[in-house]
């Protein structure tokens, strides 16, 4: 049977864009190499922004600008809908020791976002076991996070229980089907799948398989290496970024700390310098943490592309080929956006934001 839409690819973006295209009321399948939201968007942390966003261009901030609001009301519908709680928590993120202050303030007044200088006295009232020392930082109170593997377990059960989606787990993509300038879906380890639209959302493997039918995409993997402490309850309230470096708190009181940046290939190894690292790293923003074990040392590979700007539309010269890929480290900063921006063309809307710099060339 021909769907109207099939994905490549169970990441969130994958399985957004077929949540969105099912609400619409198109037929869709989802086909997945392994679990859906098992690879990157699993492996990241889940903070909803760019880490420093005033150093971010154009084209990313237009989508993490539209996306940031949605992630309460995405949270909300998946509770109720699925019972499983992806666990979105707005309580702001401090930054310690920015070089770039002025930038920062200049670009929260132009896009008319809260972030302000706090003095010491306040940094330490809203997080008493951040390390001393600092005589102030930025503070950004709308800033959220998510846990990522809840959101991805979340999508992932409700689009089983939707009559307008069939999910293939555990089939392995193989090759594009192409019949002349078209593609009509995909040849997997156990068949093929049909559907009058490919879209290839599958991260950091995008590249290799559009390259078989002749298309470029600059889209490269990068591993990000992550540590998580058993920590109790409360030992850190908010999202706290230091040096590129970050933690972050989740409800039940463990916090995660990342991340590294790697160009090692397609390499998931974790390694003891990274663990040091990082755990050097946790320890100097919260000294606190040297008392708590690690529980888990895990990486992941992200998309990376040049700028971080992802690749969203229809490939030109190649119907019903379209990719939504590249995210770099904004994968579930910018899904929201991209998956909507992406769906809007498919089905004939307005875009939510002007596509043009993201349009595959």
């Amino acid at each position: 049977m021909q769907q109207d839409f099939l994905i490549v690819g169970g990441g969130v973006i994958g399985m957004l864009t077929a949540l969105q295209l099912a609400d619409a009321g198109h037929s869709v399948a989802l086909v997945e190499r392994g679990r859906c939201g098992r690879e990157a968007s699993w492996a990241g942390g889940g903070i909803v922004s760019p880490l420093y966003p005033w150093r971010y261009s154009r084209p990313i901030s237009a989508l993490s600008s539209w996306s940031e609001g949605r992630y309460p009301e995405l949270a909300g519908r998946l509770l109720e809908e699925t019972g499983i709680d992806p666990e979105f928590r707005q309580k702001g993120l401090l930054y310690l020791r920015v070089a770039d202050v002025a930038a920062a303030l200049d670009w929260a007044r132009e896009v008319a976002k809260p972030l302000s200088r706090i003095d010491a006295a306040t940094l330490y009232a809203k997080e008493p076991q951040a390390a001393p020392g600092f005589d102030g930082a930025l503070w950004m109170p709308t800033l959220g996070s998510i846990r990522n593997p809840r959101l991805g377990q979340a999508l992932r059960a409700r689009l089983a229980a939707s009559p307008g989606v069939t999910l293939h787990e555990g089939r392995e993509v193989r090759a594009l089907i192409q019949e002349g300038a078209a593609i009509r879906g995909v040849e997997t380890d156990t068949g093929s799948l049909r559907a009058g639209h490919t879209v290839v959302c599958a991260g950091a493997w995008s590249s290799a398989l559009l390259a078989a039918v002749g298309v470029t995409l600059a889209v490269r993997p990068v591993r990000g290496q992550m540590i998580l402490f058993k920590a109790p309850p409360g030992l850190v309230e908010r999202v706290v970024l230091k040096d590129g470096r970050y933690v972050i708190p989740r409800a039940d009181g463990r916090v995660l700390a990342g991340s590294t940046l790697e160009e090692v290939g397609f390499d998931k190894q974790t390694t003891a310098a990274a663990f040091d690292s990082l755990h050097e790293s946790a320890c100097s923003i919260v000294p606190a943490l040297a008392a708590c074990p690690v529980e888990h040392h895990w990486a992941g590979l992200r998309p990376g592309s040049p700028e971080g700007i992802p690749t969203i539309g229809a490939v030109p010269g190649i119907d019903g080929l379209h990719i939504n890929a590249g995210h770099y480290r904004n994968g579930l900063v910018l899904a929201p956006a991209s998956t909507r921006l992406l769906v809007d063309q498919l089905i004939g809307c307005e875009p939510i934001v002007d596509p043009t710099p993201y349009l595959p060339r």
